[in-house]
């Protein structure tokens, strides 16, 4: 059976772990530098198998050599958001945490796509890029589909429609500046420009672009966990089975959308080779204004990771 080991085993790391036994695809392994901390999660979760109806092995360690042969490593290790930060507030952080992950990614399990949920999510999947030394395709980000599910269950509490029936695009990245394109937003086929006025799409707009501050806001001690972990399952599944999913994930741009050298959200062919292809879609040019807005925030972003982790040296 493919190996899946989760880097970091707090909220996120634990949903994505049972989302994943679910689908009985992987055993698992979860890894955490807190000592009994993966272990107990890991414990925690095989205890729920004979109720839950799952049957993956699941194991938890502190050492990070053990994701040795993985298929996929999923990494959301790192500090999480507290009430009134950004995601950009976390980068020198997390910054510093991930690069030591991604050596020891290269290091043990050389031939792994890696899934980046740590936040600032598009500059640390850049960062991991550039320190593992792996082909773009083989290094992404989960964020398109966590933004597009929560634009999807606001449209549908707007409609009075199941969220099943929503199927949302989002681009750009997984911050402020990340771009819903309504008109590529439909419930059953049918465009959501055509079901609702344009002030309430703004509206949904805006409560999407802030959907993770707003569960900041409420928990006040944590961030989300299930959404995003179902979204890692979600594209976990699409490597290992091949499936070639449309999903909108964080991905390195060499020239799609007039944009180059930056990770950002983009719908993408999801299959057993990671990232297979970049999807161009026919932008307006209000859209496409606002997606290259959002790739020139994130190259200030990068000039960042290079002062912050590389003071004395080249660029990253």
């Amino acid at each position: 059976m493919n190996k899946v080991s989760i880097i970091g085993a707090g909220q996120v790391g634990a949903a994505a772990a049972l989302f994943i036994a679910q689908k009985q695809i992987a055993s698992l392994l979860l890894v955490d530098v807190v000592p009994g901390l993966a272990r107990g999660k890991a414990l925690d979760l095989s205890q729920a198998a004979p109720v839950a109806g799952y049957g993956v092995r699941i194991a938890g360690t502190e050492r990070l050599s053990e994701i040795e042969g993985s298929r996929i490593v999923v990494v959301t290790a790192g500090a999480a958001r507290r009430p009134g930060m950004s995601r950009l507030d976390l980068l020198e952080k997390n910054a510093s945490i991930v690069k030591g992950i991604a050596e020891d990614i290269a290091k043990y399990a050389p031939s792994a796509v890696v899934i980046m949920v740590t936040n600032p999510l598009d500059l640390i999947t850049y960062l991991a890029w550039r320190i593992s030394g792996f082909p773009p395709h083989r290094v992404l980000g989960q964020a398109g589909i966590l933004d597009g599910a929560r634009f999807s269950y606001f449209v549908a509490q707007e409609l009075g429609c199941s969220p099943e029936d929503v199927s949302a695009m989002v681009l750009g990245g997984h911050g402020d500046t990340m771009v819903p394109l309504p008109r590529y937003t439909c419930v059953s086929g049918v465009p959501i420009t055509e079901l609702l006025p344009p002030e309430k799409i703004a509206q949904l707009v805006e409560r999407t672009r802030r959907g993770g501050a707003e569960i900041v806001g409420l928990l006040r001690t944590g961030s989300a966990s299930f959404a995003p972990g179902a979204a890692v399952a979600q594209m976990v599944e699409a490597i290992l089975e091949d499936k070639k999913r449309i999903l909108p994930c964080s991905a390195y741009f060499q020239g799609e959308y007039g944009v180059e050298d930056v990770y950002m959200g983009v719908p993408v062919r999801l299959g057993a080779r990671g990232v297979e292809e970049i999807l161009e879609l026919k932008l307006a040019p209000e859209e496409l204004k606002a997606l290259r807005a959002s790739a020139e925030l994130y190259k200030q972003g990068i000039e960042r990771l290079n002062r912050v982790l590389n003071p004395d040296s080249e660029k990253l």
